[in-house]
């Protein structure tokens, strides 16, 4: 067949139309607006650090892309005013993938579902988890030959025959770490040393930041509902510091990324 021929006919499709009227209104500015809620409500939506909970991984002034897509479909906010676009539907229009253990989650806190927080999830539903000390004990919902199957290269505690994993994520995670200058006294909260034996319910995660003294998190206000989950970190694609200058080192690095370079 003769490519002008071939050509004319595909510019005459329908299919062409449909592209041609596509481009259009993407040229407009309800069109620009329409595609931008779409993307920043099912793909990715940019997400600042504003507090000191997840330093050590994440830092103040991080600006993230944020993978809305990951753990299911969240309702569709409209931003700044966090006002739902679909009403009556909840947090979660469909389910997906759950959290696993170790990741980084951006989630909207229980009770207060304006706000968005991003920590890392440390227990998934049916594990035990408790603190002593400062030191995170988990006990995986998978049970003893788990424990000594996939954690051997941890510290393995066991308890009247019950065994646990003491600090389960600092070896693979180097941006946890406490603060020695936290000691206990009757000014700082007892949650931060020490809480009892807990387990997570199911459709629950418990999140505790990385900066471990210094994080508002499930230790305080309980673990998360699975409806609450809006995604993970993707990258970082802007960082600057208190004094307003770029850290250009940290630019279009994803998660894993910064992570591996805590490592080295």
């Amino acid at each position: 067949m003769n490519i002008k021929i071939y050509l004319d006919k595909i510019s005459s499709s329908t299919y062409w139309k449909y592209i041609e009227k596509l481009h259009y209104f993407s040229t407009t500015w309800t069109g620009a607006i329409i595609i931008v809620l779409f993307l920043i409500s099912f793909v990715a939506q940019s997400f600042i650090i504003p507090s000191g909970s997840m330093i050590g991984t994440l830092l103040i002034g991080d600006m993230l892309l944020v993978k809305k897509y990951v753990y299911g479909t969240p309702t569709p906010h409209i931003p700044w005013i966090e006002a739902p676009m679909i009403p009556g539907v909840g947090l979660k229009l469909f389910d997906g993938n759950r959290p696993k253990r170790g990741d980084i989650v951006v989630f909207r806190k229980p009770g207060e579902e304006t706000i968005h927080f991003v920590k890392r999830c440390v227990a998934i539903p049916g594990d035990l988890i408790m603190q002593r000390d400062k030191d995170l004990y988990l006990r995986p919902v998978e049970g003893n030959e788990y424990i000594q199957a996939n954690f051997n290269n941890l510290d393995i505690v066991d308890m009247n025959g019950t065994l646990w994993v003491k600090n389960p994520y600092e070896r693979e995670h180097k941006g946890i770490h406490h603060d020695e200058t936290v000691q206990m006294n009757a000014v700082q909260p007892h949650q931060i040393f020490n809480f009892a034996p807990k387990r997570i319910a199911d459709n629950e995660y418990f999140m505790m930041g990385d900066n471990r003294d210094h994080s508002n998190d499930s230790r305080f206000w309980g673990s998360v509902p699975y409806e609450n989950i809006e995604g993970t970190p993707w990258l970082i694609y802007f960082s600057f510091d208190d004094n307003q200058s770029v850290r250009w080192n940290r630019m279009f690095k994803n998660i894993s990324e910064i992570e591996e370079d805590l490592r080295k």
